[in-house]
């Protein structure tokens, strides 16, 4: 949701735009890919980019939606997921061909633009930037949680250059997988001025609560709007549970491996979710200020907060990981609910459906 529009990605090729506050449909682009549609991320006030099942990311301007502006080649598999870093605008894509791309969007013309493979792993699922774009989490189908710190997209990096300085897992995590990660992860970049603290690789097992194994699958990864934390949501190994766990950052981890390392992220709260619609991925959210979460529940949505008082994350850290506060519960969908948005200017939020209904909400406490 952008705060002028509403947009919708759907899964026969269309993205339909509805305005926000009236809820007035303005527009639907009934080819804009030739596949499902995944997601969709605004670049600015005017561009955004689309990304789909048949391996394109495609860019638009709210001006002249008659056609694309362009159409962005360079993935073999289904595109699942757009970040954008403001500072380089470097647009950045993932997708299950296990590849992370970075779009130079300084030089894009109607033929494209110039791209790089910037990162691979297997089983990769989504990829998120942090709000100052300082790190890149990637989850994983297999329960993994990589983390890339000090991030610099702008260098030239092979596959498999990244320096393993923080592989390390949470205490709970005793299963017996290992991770297909990128070979030789210490070999240094060819790029003399690649310095060594940069995109340095941290794997996790994230803890996970009643599971004393891992999760199965990470399949939503979002990030506190201030950086704070992570949110996921995952299932258990025999997919017949599902969780919301939020994921506090801790700063100062060690740079080099030790035997007891201490991980950069620490659980410190969760809910269990409604095990409906097994296979569907089912996307959460934070609300603007990170006080709320909303969360497909069935065939609704739930309002998840820190404390009963809707409290900052930074003013709820318990010693010992917590439940989440149900605030509200919605339930206005007569399908499972897959996807949920805030808007980032106005006090309201979208639900999306698996029958295709898009709902809004003005929450009111």
């Amino acid at each position: 949701m952008h705060q002028s529009v509403l947009t919708v990605a759907c899964e026969q090729t269309e993205v339909l735009l509805f305005d926000p506050i009236s809820s007035k449909h303005i527009k639907t682009l009934t080819e804009a890919h030739e596949d499902c549609v995944n997601n969709i991320r605004f670049l600015d006030n005017r561009l955004f980019a689309t990304c789909s099942d048949d391996t394109t990311i495609a860019l638009w301007d709210l001006r002249k939606l008659n056609s694309k502006v362009c159409s962005l080649q360079g993935h073999a598999s289904w595109v699942k997921n757009i970040e954008y870093d403001t500072n380089t605008r470097l647009l950045v894509t993932s997708g299950f061909d296990g590849n992370v791309i970075t779009w130079d969007m300084n030089r894009f013309t109607e033929d494209g633009c110039p791209y790089k493979k910037f990162f691979h792993t297997r089983y990769l699922m989504r990829m998120r930037l942090t709000p100052d774009c300082s790190k890149m989490l990637i989850s994983t189908s297999s329960g993994y949680l990589l983390i890339l710190h000090d991030l610099d997209l702008t260098q030239s990096l092979e596959v498999g250059s990244y320096r393993m300085l923080r592989a390390r897992r949470t205490p709970l995590s005793s299963g017996k997988k290992t991770l297909p990660l990128p070979s030789h992860p210490c070999r240094q970049c060819r790029n003399s001025s690649f310095r060594p603290d940069q995109n340095s690789l941290e794997v996790l097992t994230p803890e996970i609560p009643g599971e004393r194994d891992r999760g199965n699958c990470i399949t939503s990864l979002q990030l506190h709007p201030k950086g704070w934390a992570t949110l996921i949501r995952c299932s258990s190994n025999t997919d017949d549970q599902e969780w919301t766990c939020v994921y506090e950052f801790q700063e100062g981890a060690p740079t080099r491996l030790l035997a007891s390392p201490r991980c950069s992220l620490r659980l410190t709260h969760y809910i269990e979710e409604a095990n409906v619609g097994r296979g569907y991925i089912k996307e959460l959210c934070f609300s603007p200020d990170g006080r709320l979460i909303c969360s497909p529940y069935g065939y609704g949505v739930r309002l998840l907060a820190f404390d009963e008082k809707c409290g900052e994350l930074a003013d709820c850290l318990p010693v010992q990981t917590s439940c989440l506060r149900e605030m509200r519960s919605i339930y206005s969908h007569s399908d499972v609910v897959l996807t949920t948005k805030f808007s980032p200017t106005h006090c309201q939020l979208a639900s999306g459906c698996l029958s295709g209904r898009v709902a809004l909400y003005q929450p009111k406490f």
